[in-house]
């Protein structure tokens, strides 16, 4: 058996929370701009993190609520992650992102995560403060997925990593098996495999052995 370790934004959804959070606090472009600065490596993860919780910063609670609930998952991932569950896979998410976002999209879906690692946006009077706080802020993947591992009596050639962004490096160089989708130019020197959807990503898979043969 395997601990699968995917990426949130980007790799299991195509959503990018931040981004919709701005696109309904009015600061999308200003958002956008520093997402994509951090994705290929211009800027540390945990600093692009505070600079756009900052300018989310008193969005009200309806509007969070809401743009979580416009997170969505890729096509084929929730089908994906029940396969890996049947197969008696631990199926864990570890993101920058946020773990409200992460459940709403896994429940819409109509399936769960073993484990989610994910950050917050702190809420006071019904309004974000403008701060971040979680294990993946100034934390990093290899460690999260080492630390899981250890939790669960995996060795680490028995993981696997999927992600594309540049905080995904640390826990791709370390897994068994790391891929990329769709990955970000910095990233893909680190990848063993590169897919470019869940179904391609479902046939490396079975193709390597981790999951059965599907119907």
């Amino acid at each position: 058996m395997s601990l699968i370790a995917f990426d949130f934004d980007g790799t299991l959804s195509d959503s990018e929370m931040t981004v919709l959070l701005a696109e309904r606090a009015g600061v999308a472009d200003e958002v956008a701009e520093i997402t994509e600065r951090a994705m290929n490596d211009e800027l540390s993860y945990a600093e692009s993190l505070y600079q756009r919780a900052e300018l989310l910063g008193g969005l009200d609670a309806e509007a969070v609520e809401a743009a979580f609930g416009d997170v969505t998952l890729r096509p084929g991932a929730g089908e994906l992650i029940e396969r890996l569950q049947a197969d008696g896979h631990h199926v864990a998410v570890l993101t920058g992102g946020f773990e409200r976002g992460v459940e709403r999209a896994l429940a819409t879906a109509g399936v769960q995560a073993d484990t989610i690692v994910a950050n917050r946006l702190p809420m006071s009077g019904g309004r974000l403060t403008g701060d971040a706080e979680g294990p993946l802020i100034e934390g990093t993947k290899d460690d999260a997925l080492a630390a899981l591992a250890d939790d669960l009596d995996y060795p680490m050639d028995a993981t696997v990593a999927v992600g594309d962004g540049a905080n995904d490096l640390p826990m791709l160089e370390v897994a068994g098996l790391a891929v990329g989708f769709v990955p970000k130019e910095a990233v893909r020197p680190a990848c063993d495999t590169v897919v470019e959807s869940m179904a391609e990503l479902g046939d490396v898979l079975e193709a390597r052995g981790v999951v059965s043969a599907s119907d």
